[in-house]
């Protein structure tokens, strides 16, 4: 059989959204981007640990003849975390579903207009709704101390629900991120920061 030399990036740059504004990065910007950075690499970890759960219960299942509820709640609760967390990674990288068929036709000022008001008309909004009534739903929960309904079934369910308020709260912390840098790209302020390809091209001359 013959072999092909794949090329990853390649493979990722083809797919990736041509439409896509290159907005320049800002001080405030990079803050909010970096805390939403780390819960979505770490987060990645979840699934690993969500595959050789799977694999446990299959095991215990259908070789020991026997399953536990709490790991098979544990089971759903460890895919919905990573799930949750990972939407705003996507939000960060812009890896949700956009009409490029539309948008590689405008101007990308014009892009960025758009992008400002979708974020700050519906995003952010959106992300409030949330979080105001999710908090009392968590509260709640904390508060009566709720345990699964289900005999033998995980403790503390305020844990899971508090993801709610994590996951929306990230979100809202990448749109804003990617609201202010957009603006940055309009308006010029808040001032752009060199990138570190810039940097690193100004240290070798």
């Amino acid at each position: 059989m013959a072999e092909y030399d794949i090329d990853l990036d390649k493979v990722e740059e083809a797919v990736a959204h041509r439409a896509a504004v290159e907005y320049p990065r800002t001080l405030i910007s990079d803050i909010l981007e970096g805390i939403v950075e780390f819960f979505g690499k770490y987060s990645s970890l979840i699934w690993i640990a969500l595959m050789l759960l799977i694999v446990g219960n299959v095991i215990m299942r259908y070789v020991l003849g026997t399953n536990l509820i709490a790991l098979e709640e544990l089971q759903w609760h460890l895919f919905a975390v990573g799930f949750m967390l990972a939407l705003s990674y996507c939000v960060l990288h812009d890896g949700h579903v956009r009409v490029d068929v539309l948008a590689e036709h405008f101007h990308p000022k014009t892009r960025a207009v758009i992008e400002i008001l979708g974020i700050l008309i519906l995003l952010l909004p959106f992300c409030y709704l949330i979080l105001s009534y999710a908090y009392p739903f968590v509260e709640r929960s904390y508060r009566i101390n709720e345990v699964s309904a289900a005999p033998g079934g995980l403790p503390m369910r305020w844990i899971i629900k508090s993801v709610i308020l994590i996951a929306f709260t990230l979100i809202f912390m990448a749109g804003l991120a990617r609201m202010i840098r957009a603006f940055s790209f309009l308006t010029g302020f808040p001032a752009a920061r060199k990138s570190l390809s810039a940097d690193k091209n100004n240290t070798s001359t």
